[in-house]
């Protein structure tokens, strides 16, 4: 079959639709599967390309026995709504436009967050006569308002009913969550059209693996209890209480709280810190893809943080899997939800309630004190974590593929009640 797949954002970029994107989509290739996958040049999060790349109008290469085709767009640092918004639209059009000089495909794929770029897709399969796939990634704009990025207004109704519109002329629609399945039914979308593929995690690339001393000993962790974030420090994570919970733990010698990674929070977290005089936070600038491993080496649990809203008990965090891989526990600070979930009913970490700092610090401090509870829990995840392995959410999205090409309806997915993760 051959595949187009259209996604902003793809290796070397490191956040979570990057790297899920790719890493389905190497299987699809390992098993015979012709797949294209239209991107621009690698700039994500700080809006500053990547080395090695240039920003040109078009520009093809293999990747993993993956053709990928790059294209020109406005780059912009992941902040601010105007320059992002001109960002998205650039990428709808310069991979509109790439993607009807490619071999004629047998489904179109387009993923979000950002739903522009499903515009792009169901355009493409609009002009190639090829059935559109929408990968439903984020429930976008509810997912801008809960951040407080934008307010309430006529440009967001606009957007929803564009949102409705993409969502009643796809083929198909693949949920990252079963929330997202029911929010979309409960909005008049066919719930036989939705098909649902938990997010998953390479377990080849993602075990477990000794602490990585040298790599402890450089950034001053030597003799610490870590509580390790990894990836974006965006508006959605609201890592500013992750500082007060710090506060709060000032005194504990051994309780060290990482961030590794960019976004668009970052330069504002660093000044709170040097504000705050803590002296228990150490902040690292994204690393590359391949080291993700080692870092999460030198943590002694895995901190997953999320803003309060209802919009994010809806999300499953794809860190949540690589510290079930890794057999390191999870710590979830997240409003309740089908992430709280996964983890409590996979007995693979603890959950703490979000934006609440006394919480936060106070379960911090507990797991310092219990090293046979953290051995039980990171035992429990890498138990659990086969369930969620990108293989296991490659066949099922690969059956979608080939549903919605032959005209069938969806017939994939995951049981939508949460007490399915724990059968």
């Amino acid at each position: 079959m051959k595949i187009l797949f259209l996604t902003e954002n793809y290796p070397p970029e490191t956040n979570a639709a990057a790297n899920r994107v790719h890493e389905r989509a190497k299987f699809w290739a390992d098993w015979g599967h012709d797949v294209t996958v239209i991107t621009c040049a690698p700039n994500f999060p700080k809006g500053r390309l990547h080395e090695g790349y240039a920003n040109k109008w078009y520009q093809t290469g293999v990747m993993d026995g993956i053709r990928v085709v790059r294209v020109k767009t406005f780059i912009s640092a992941n902040e601010g709504v105007v320059l992002r918004m001109l960002d998205f639209l650039s990428f709808m059009i310069t991979g509109f436009v790439a993607s009807l000089f490619q071999k004629r495909p047998d489904v179109v794929v387009a993923t979000s967050p950002q739903f522009f770029t499903a515009v792009a897709g169901w355009a493409v399969g609009l002009c190639r006569r090829r059935p559109f796939v929408f990968e439903l990634g984020d429930i976008w704009p509810a997912s801008i308002i809960a951040v407080g990025a934008m307010e309430p207004s006529l440009m967001i109704r606009m957007f929803e009913r564009l949102e409705l519109f993409l969502y009643r002329r796809s083929a198909a629609i693949v949920a990252l969550t079963p929330k997202f399945k029911e929010n979309l039914i409960g909005r008049g979308i066919e719930g036989d059209k939705i098909s649902i593929v938990i997010n998953g995690v390479d377990i080849d690339r993602f075990r477990k693996t000794p602490r990585d001393k040298a790599l402890a000993a450089e950034w001053g962790l030597k003799d610490k209890f870590v509580i390790g974030y990894i990836g974006t420090h965006g508006m959605a994570h609201g890592l500013s209480n992750v500082l007060e919970a710090a506060a709060r733990l000032r005194d504990n010698d051994r309780v060290m709280f990482l961030f590794v990674g960019d976004g668009a929070e970052r330069d504002d977290l660093i000044s709170l810190a040097a504000e705050k005089g803590l002296e228990n936070v150490r902040f690292i600038e994204s690393q590359p893809r391949e080291k993700v491993p080692a870092i999460w080496s030198v943590c002694d649990v895995a901190l997953v943080h999320l803003r309060d809203s209802v919009v994010f008990s809806e999300v499953i965090p794809s860190k949540i899997f690589e510290a079930m891989a890794m057999e390191l526990p999870t710590l979830l600070v997240a409003p309740q939800g089908v992430a709280s979930d996964i983890v409590l009913s996979t007995r693979s970490g603890v959950w703490a309630p979000a934006e609440q700092p006394d919480r936060l610090a106070h379960v911090a401090a507990r797991l310092a004190e219990k090293p046979r509870l953290l051995e039980m829990l990171g035992r429990n995840g890498a138990a659990a974590s086969g369930r969620f392995s990108r293989r296991r959410q490659a066949e099922e999205m690969i059956k979608v593929l080939e549903d919605a090409a032959a005209g069938r309806g969806a017939t994939a997915g995951v049981d939508s009640d949460p007490q399915s993760f724990s059968r």
